[in-house]
């Protein structure tokens, strides 16, 4: 009997680990349990979360100079707290935002050429959330938008220009887990601990559609899967099974496929590429990057291969599309950080024999130029991202620079809220003695209206 094999120009996609003279090592990687890729690149820097004494810190290393870092590198450590998670800005390579178990985001400018000494003095710092944040996501077509989620069920989306929030987001009852902007930034998608997946407006911050996820007691991943309204999310079983999910959005009430990886124990990072529709599925503690094809029709995705490697990662970040290397038939790169603190870049090509450009492989992919401003886009807008052929190679736009908000805080009072679960605890305890006082006077005061409406009627 013959077998009819599929036809996809991605089935033989390889990855191949780089030399060691252009890796990145030294690098005191954070020993945090927040499930966070811990670190996240560009064209022109790769940032890390490291271990820092007293507070958070990350360290930046352009990536025009690999090799071994030296221990006293200069890094960005302006938090008070540890630094959970961290994303560079789509449209402007030097600017990168932050979040902490200080309660606050903050935005950074680093400089052309990385940094000559430590950096505490941030562009940019946002004050809304009254536990620590865990998540930072920029908006992919509005230039400076960017959305927050914290350990107080709030998702904040920000307007970073003016340093104020444009909408805040309260439809979450537990710990917010990931967040994902859809193609045009017109929908949010997240994933959170009571083990729901919401489709939200983030202009209006309501709920537009929802429904039950992977049922695992573990932590799950979300990501749009480019225009066609479909998302796909990672998570546990109730037996703890590692599991994939695609979703129609306008339908949560079941998933189109949910299929069962393996019974690993770490959280599986998903990396869309929409120009390929290639997904690359990375668990923390792993050795392997599994890659997959996704479809429009049944059964929606196939698994091409994987890159196996003895080596567990820490991390991981993706390189953009506008950067990888076209004259190798190289469809993505993705930072490996290993445990040890040695990042390695890995990347993924397709084996052919031309050095020139391949049509097929390279669609026009997202530029570095925003389609509309942060105005516009709270205003109603939606516009999908500007589109760059990669033909003749990748040509930075002309950079405008940023003009920081004089900085102040954001919610009132914000200093004031309690932030650690010790003061979350005693607030809570004050708050019932007096509400037991109020209700205390409230009866002597309808006791004392009562006896004054006796002596009325006599």
């Amino acid at each position: 009997m013959s077998r009819i094999v599929r036809s996809s120009k991605f089935r033989h996609v390889f990855g191949t680990a780089q030399k060691h003279d252009v890796c990145y090592d030294g690098i005191r990687v954070s020993k945090n349990a927040h499930d966070s890729p811990f670190c996240s690149v560009n064209t022109k820097f790769i940032a890390i979360i490291v271990e820092a004494g007293g507070g958070g810190a990350f360290q930046v290393i352009p990536l025009d100079k690999p090799g071994r870092a030296d221990v006293n590198a200069p890094r960005v450590i302006g938090h008070k707290g540890q630094v959970l998670d961290l994303q560079w800005n789509p449209f402007c390579e030097n600017m990168i935002a932050s979040a902490s178990d200080d309660c606050y985001v903050k935005v950074w400018v680093i400089p052309d050429g990385g940094l000559t000494e430590h950096m505490t003095e941030s562009a940019v710092d946002l004050a809304g959330h009254q536990r620590r944040v865990g998540i930072v996501q920029w908006h992919p077509t509005a230039e400076n938008v960017l959305a927050s989620a914290g350990f107080d069920y709030m998702v904040f989306v920000w307007d970073v220009s003016k340093g104020v929030p444009i909408k805040r987001i309260e439809c979450h009852v537990d710990t917010v887990y990931c967040i994902s902007w859809n193609f045009d930034g017109s929908l949010l998608a997240s994933v959170s601990k009571d083990k729901k997946l919401r489709i939200i407006d983030p202009r209006e911050g309501t709920v537009r559609y929802e429904g039950s996820s992977h049922q695992g007691a573990k932590a799950s991943r979300v990501t749009f899967l480019g225009q066609n309204n479909r998302v796909l999310t990672t998570g546990f079983s109730r037996m703890s099974e590692r599991q994939y999910a695609i979703w129609d959005i306008k339908d949560l009430s079941k998933p189109l496929k949910m299929e069962m990886i393996d019974t690993g124990s770490g959280v599986l990072f998903p990396f869309f590429d929409v120009s390929t529709k290639m997904i690359y599925m990375a668990g923390k503690g792993d050795g392997n990057i599994r890659y997959y094809e996704v479809v429009d029709e049944r059964p929606y995705c196939y698994y091409l291969d994987a890159f196996n490697s003895s080596a567990p990662q820490r991390g991981l970040a993706c390189l953009p599309k506008r950067a990888v290397d076209v004259t190798g038939c190289e469809v993505a790169r993705l930072f490996k950080v290993q445990v040890k603190g040695l990042i390695e870049p890995i990347s993924f090509k397709v084996p052919r024999k031309s050095e020139l450009f391949q049509e097929d492989l390279y669609p026009n992919c997202q530029g570095d130029s925003p389609s509309m401003t942060a105005d516009e886009w709270s205003e109603g807008a939606n516009r999908g991202p500007i589109l760059i052929s990669l033909r003749d190679g990748f040509k930075a736009s002309e950079r405008r620079d940023f003009v920081a908000p004089a900085k102040k805080a954001v919610v009132e009072e914000v200093d004031a809220a309690p932030k650690s679960e010790k003061e979350l605890r005693k607030a809570y305890h004050e708050l019932r003695e007096e509400n037991k006082k109020l209700k205390e006077k409230l009866s002597s005061q309808e006791i004392r209206i009562r006896q004054l409406e006796t002596e009325l009627r006599r």
